[in-house]
This record gives C-alpha cells, structure tokens and sequence, in this order.
C-alpha cells in the first residue's frame, strides 16, 4: 500500500490470510480428500472440515484485501501506470513461478507416482505446454496471482474514475450504504451469483474453464475497494462487526449441522422437492464466506491498526512467501509421507513447522537482498540510504567541553 493514509490493520489482515494459506496447503496431504498433489497413506476427516470451514474465507478474505490494495495503487498513478506496476508485481511473478516455483512441485508429484528420471530430464517437459494435470505446465497455487492481475488489468479504467473527482457523487451515493446495516447488501450479488452458478461451474482454478468463481471472488475485489474508497463502509463494518460475526457464526453452525447429519442435497434425509431448497442450502456457503470476511474486516479495523516495528519486515515477505510456501510444502511432504509409526498429527504440526521454517529463511537470505530477486518476486526496490545533509553532519559532532 503506497500512500500516507496507509491502514495498518489491512496489513496485519494480509499477514494472517497468508498464514491461513499456510495452515490450508500443510493440511492438504493430510485429509481425507482426493485432488493434491501428494497423499499421506492414512488421511483424517477432522483435519479436512478444518479445511473446508478456512477455505470458505481465505480466499475471499485475500481478494478483498487485494481490492483495498488496489485502491492505495492508483493513488497518483495514471491507468496505463497502475498497469504497468501491476504487470511488474504480479505478471513477472507469475511467469518466475510457472517456470521455476511450480516445477518442482509437479516433478515430486511425478516421482510419487513412479516416474524415475532426474529433475533435469523431466523439466523440458514443461516446455511442451501441455496444462496441468495431463502435462506439466501449470500456476498451481498461484493461480490467485493470474486472477488479480486480469482483474486489475480489466478494471483499471474503472478504478481511475472511482478515485477521480468525476465521481464524487458515486462516492456520496456509496455514503448512503453506512447507515444502519445496509453496507451487508454488498453480500448479495455474490451469495446470488455462487448459489446460482456454482453446481453448473464447479472450481477449477484454470481460468477458462472456472466461470462461477471468476466471477465470485471478483466480488469480493470490488467490495474491497468499494469499502476503502468510501471510508464510511469501513467505519460502518467496524462499527457492525459483532452482527457479520454472529451472520457467519449462525449460517456456519446450521451448514454444519445439515453437513454432519446428512441433511442435504443427494442423501435420503433431504425433505424437500423442487430447486429452490437446493439453491437455499448453496447459498449458506458464500453467506459464511461473506460474514466472516466483513468480521475480521470489522474487527481487525478495530483492534489492530496498530503498528509495530516488525510489520514493515512482515509486510515485504507476506508476497515472497505465498509464492515459495507450496512448493516448499510439496518438497518435505514427498519424504514426511514416507515415514512410518507418526501421526497425522505430528505429520502436520513438522510439515507446518519446517514450512515455516525454511519459507522464511529462502526468502531472508535469498530474496530479500537482491535486487534481482526482489524484481522476480515482485517486491519494491531497496529502499535506497538517504545522503546525509550538513546540517546532519553538523547535529552529530562531538560536543568539545571548554576547559576552565
């Protein structure tokens, strides 16, 4: 966030989506769900309603942080000068992952499977461009990082007007949205648009073929800067806070519940005829998502825009360490799956723990200090050292005590 009327508390936010993101992907071997990339031979069910309850809002959470983070972005930034900023975050980032991060990630996926070559021999593979899973050229997890960049490349015109004088009457219209509790109907096209949609296009992460949820967390973007460009919204959500919580709090409670009694759609308990019910019970999934989202929105407005001397630390390597952490996570996974007598837990807790571990230092000692790396991993350049002003160098002479 480039700008004097920085929030800190959008940072800490940002901070815990990605640690969420961590506890996410270092359960995924572990739970009783088909679909990643390497499986421990015994799974948990537990470990996997863990997952689904974090993976209603973290992604949710991250794109409407992203929507504030835009806003600060084009901040003295023409259109074509936001683009060309987003290109260098997130396009180069994007591509030194699909070439280098993501790689050895398929390749382990490969050894698990049976494959026997060397790395070396099985990378030019990915130079065929044949998608992930039938070839081995793929995003992966950092399909968010595609997804933001077409967004931010589509919606930079827009985002130029919304913060230009030109729609101050928008923006006064918007204002109305901050009394009472009407700022929570921007939950609706969104919980609308996934009950509606979500069966017919269920999640791929691809782009092409993901039409529900291109969509869905677009929703969120927008609401995100739609929120900070209308600082009422966020003062209404801090202020409303305790009502999100208790909307997400409920609407989980009552998924759950159907869920763990095989009260719902497809099982012989379901009572109900015709799509409707059908449609109602969907719709508890994004109405979760969007009243936990607005929560910690409201509550982390609340208690934690505070700062503190690590945060500017935190907030560099937040970035860096989304990108590094899965194929890190893949890599240890591959040997920690091998073992024998450990359990899921303890498989979980050292797979979390040396993630961490080895995410952290990667990109203390091999990110952070070069310029290159912190171009391909789409950081700021180094702040460079102000020159010292005479009038400094005269402040820090040595005072010389006159003698009697």
């Amino acid at each position: 966030m480039e700008t004097s009327q920085r929030q800190t508390y959008l940072d800490w936010l940002r901070i815990i989506s990605i640690l969420g993101v961590l506890f996410f992907h270092s359960a995924m071997p572990y739970v009783a769900e088909d679909g990643w990339h390497i499986k421990n031979h015994e799974t948990s069910n537990l470990l996997m309603e863990s997952n689904h309850f974090l993976h209603l809002f973290r992604m949710p959470l991250l794109f409407f942080i992203s929507g504030t983070v835009s806003y600060y972005m084009m901040q003295r930034r023409s259109t074509l000068s936001f683009i060309g900023l987003r290109f260098r975050r997130l396009f180069i980032p994007l591509l030194v992952g699909m070439f280098i991060i993501v790689p050895p990630q398929i390749y382990m996926e490969r050894l698990a499977n049976g494959y026997k070559g060397s790395f070396w021999d099985w990378y030019p593979s990915v130079f065929n461009f044949v998608p992930y899973p039938k070839g081995n050229f793929s995003w992966h997890h950092l399909w968010f990082i595609a997804y933001l960049f077409l967004y931010d490349l589509i919606f930079a015109p827009l985002f130029s007007w919304m913060i230009s004088p030109k729609s101050d009457a928008f923006k006064e219209k918007l204002a109305a949205l901050a009394e009472g509790k009407w700022v929570y109907l921007l939950m609706l096209p969104g919980i609308i648009w996934f009950a509606l949609l979500s069966n017919v296009w269920p999640e791929t992460n691809d782009l092409a073929h993901d039409g529900c949820y291109l969509v869905y967390w677009l929703l969120f973007l927008l609401a995100g800067f739609i929120c900070i460009l209308q600082p009422k919204l966020m003062d209404s959500l801090e202020r409303n806070r305790r009502f999100a919580l208790s909307i997400g709090f409920v609407s989980l409670m009552i998924w759950e519940c159907m869920r763990w009694n095989k009260f719902e759609p497809g099982y012989s308990n379901w009572p109900f005829h015709g799509n409707l019910f059908i449609y109602l019970f969907i719709a508890l999934g994004p109405i979760i998502a969007w009243g936990w989202v607005l929560a910690l929105v409201g509550y982390g407005k609340h208690y934690l825009n505070k700062k503190h001397a690590i945060l500017n630390y935190l907030n560099q390597a937040v970035y860096p360490f989304y990108i590094l952490h899965q194929t890190v996570i893949v890599l240890i996974v591959y040997y920690i799956v091998q073992t024998q007598n450990e359990s899921i837990l303890s498989k979980y807790i050292y797979t979390v723990g040396i993630t961490f571990f080895v995410t952290v230092l990667t990109y203390h000692l091999f990110v952070r200090p070069y310029a290159i790396t912190r171009f391909l991993f789409g950081m700021k350049p180094k702040d460079k050292p102000k020159p010292v002003t005479q009038v400094e160098k005269e402040a820090v002479k040595p005072v010389v005590a006159l003698s009697a």
